[in-house]
């Protein structure tokens, strides 16, 4: 018979580990964005009459 509570037990584990892990990829990403120079925000206009 199988051993529910172990597998329950190590499915949890890996879970909280998988979960770890997101949220320090996060966390660099988020600092990351925040070191990164601002965007240019220089805006180009075009011209909005069709040309024949």
């Amino acid at each position: 018979m199988p051993n529910y509570k172990e597998m329950y037990l190590k499915l949890l584990r890996a879970s909280e580990v998988a979960i770890n892990i997101l949220v320090a990829a996060q966390q660099e990403c988020e600092e990351l964005y925040l070191q990164a120079p601002p965007p240019i925000t220089e805006l180009t206009l075009l011209d909005d009459k069709p040309t024949k």
